[in-house]
């Protein structure tokens, strides 16, 4: 009896099944494949939060220079930034790369031990549990910065061999922000920053948010402008008119803080206080406020 047309396998000798498996087979690999490369390719967030925090150094430090002298906002003359400051510029860009490269060093070889190693990445935790993170990192950052920087104005030998290298910009600006001595940079701001990541439990990726914006803050400090309606003057006490009292003879043993609060400065009595006032030729000037005796 032959079997009705409809009623037969679809399948003639199971052929047409075996080319399915063939095609679903092929397929699978050829997802598999472009899975693999598109993985390739993948930046990994590990490697966003060593570079990231550094392209966001040279762009916003460059915004600050393609805005150009803004005499009115400055907290020194161009006169005066030419005369005190004794480096060029062109040895400042270098050094400050030469800092980054041991940034990069350190950050690589950090992710490389803390990594297990299965290329996936860790979960975020919850917005607050991020907002909890940043507060703490910002703390050990701050806390960190604050003793080592004020020890190498203690002593006497590091002052002179390591951190008065900064100091040779007496007048600061933006992408000078990192202009230091190799170790002073790997001590200050390098382990600094592996101390506030490791000790807050943030991800690797909330650390590309955290160091970026620690970099835009570290970089207004030294812009060495007061410009209106800066969030970062109305957020922070720590800003480019406290720093650059510290960058001035007479405020060498004060305002150590850096970068976030100024909170050390109070308790530890090295907070000296200043107003902004308006000079004769133009712009501002941060005069400090003398104690009371």
């Amino acid at each position: 009896m032959t079997t009705p047309s409809l009623l037969r396998s679809p399948y003639k000798d199971g052929n047409t099944g075996s080319g399915c498996n063939r095609q679903s087979r092929s397929s699978s690999k050829l997802f598999r494949a472009r899975a693999a490369s598109a993985m390739a390719f993948a930046v990994s967030d590990e490697l966003l939060g060593t570079f990231v925090p550094i392209a966001v150094y040279w762009i916003y430090s460059g915004i600050y220079v393609l805005l150009g002298d803004l005499e009115k906002y400055r907290l020194h003359t161009k006169a005066e930034e030419n005369v005190k400051n004794i480096v060029s510029k062109s040895t400042v860009v270098k050094g400050v790369l030469v800092q980054q490269t041991f940034q990069i060093s350190v950050s690589l070889l950090l992710f490389a031990v803390i990594s297990d190693g299965s290329g996936i990445a860790r979960p975020q935790p919850s917005f607050l549990a991020i907002i909890v993170q940043f507060l703490v990192a910002m703390f050990v950052l701050d806390t960190w910065q604050y003793f080592m920087h004020r020890y190498m104005h203690i002593n006497k030998f590091l002052y002179k061999h390591i951190h008065s290298k900064h100091h040779t910009l007496v007048v600061p600006y933006a992408f000078g922000a990192l202009f230091n001595h190799p170790l002073e940079g790997l001590l200050l701001d390098t382990v600094g920053g592996a101390l506030a990541f490791l000790l807050s439990g943030m991800t690797p990726r909330t650390g590309i948010f955290f160091f970026s914006f620690a970099t835009i803050k570290t970089v207004d400090d030294h812009c060495g402008l007061w410009l209106p309606g800066n969030p970062l003057h109305a957020l922070f006490s720590n800003n480019s008119a406290y720093h650059d009292v510290h960058h001035q003879l007479y405020g060498s043993k004060y305002n150590f803080s850096q970068p976030f609060f100024v909170m050390w400065d109070r308790i530890l009595g090295t907070y000296m206080p200043y107003s902004l006032e308006k000079r004769k030729e133009g712009g501002l000037e941060a005069r400090p406020i003398k104690h009371k005796s």
